[in-house]
């Protein structure tokens, strides 16, 4: 398998690629790569090309492109993860590594009635994505919003077909389970994943009525990063 580096798509012009800053470093100096090496560039937007390096120079790289890849790896669903912000920051490191390597197209960090802290890292996450794509071998760049408050995000949320709420301790309304939601088709979904206290009656009442559908991953108390790797794997495998 050849290793893979990341390249934004303006940096790739006809058949060469230029290859610089972070990625270069990588490139040259962590994986000693040098001329003639084979190579695989992913752009983030899903393409991934086989490529030799003609030139390293002080600062960037150059390779030629031999063969592109369409749809690179990707799954056949769209999955966003909506996950509320952590008090502890390298367990959010943790859940976006991870769902990254699973195949989510996009995560959003969220505000609700129990989230404690009031930042977010999301340059670092990003970076983390574009590591942990590489590393999974995807060509697709999942992207890292800034935070949203859940009440905007529900406002919003209009556009997704497959709209879910994890949840396990309401008794009002009706829970179903991943099993009974994948009898059907669908192309993208949305999934809601509260803080360490869960979401409030109130905030899942409010999804409810806005068309989300509640769904319980069994009767143990997962962690929320758990429950993003454990919910991201069953939809998209």
């Amino acid at each position: 398998m050849l290793d893979y580096f990341y390249t934004p798509p303006e940096f790739i012009k006809t058949d060469i690629i230029t290859i610089g800053e972070d990625e270069f470093n990588h490139l040259v100096h962590v994986m000693r790569k040098k001329n003639g090496d084979l190579i695989m560039v992913v752009d983030g937007k899903g393409n991934a090309y086989e490529a030799i390096i003609l030139d390293i120079h002080k600062k960037q790289a150059e390779a030629k492109i031999l063969k592109k890849h369409k749809n690179h790896n990707e799954p056949d669903i769209k999955l966003t993860l909506a996950v509320a912000l952590l008090k502890n920051p390298s367990k959010y490191d943790f859940l976006v590594e991870k769902t990254v390597e699973i195949g989510v197209s996009e995560i959003i960090p969220i505000f609700t009635e129990r989230t404690i802290p009031k930042h977010a890292k999301t340059e670092r996450w990003q970076k983390l994505a574009i590591a942990a794509m590489k590393q999974c071998g995807r060509a697709f760049l999942p992207k890292i919003t800034e935070p949203v408050n859940f009440n905007d995000l529900i406002a919003n949320s209009g556009t997704s077909s497959e709209k879910i709420i994890l949840h396990n301790n309401n008794s009002k309304y009706k829970s179903h389970t991943f099993n009974s939601l994948l009898t059907k088709k669908f192309k993208d979904s949305l999934i809601l994943i509260g803080p360490e206290g869960g979401f409030t009656d109130e905030e899942v009442e409010f999804a409810v009525n806005s068309g989300f559908q509640i769904v319980s991953l069994g009767t143990r108390r997962l962690r929320t990063e758990t429950a993003a790797i454990v919910a991201s794997t069953i939809l998209l495998y």
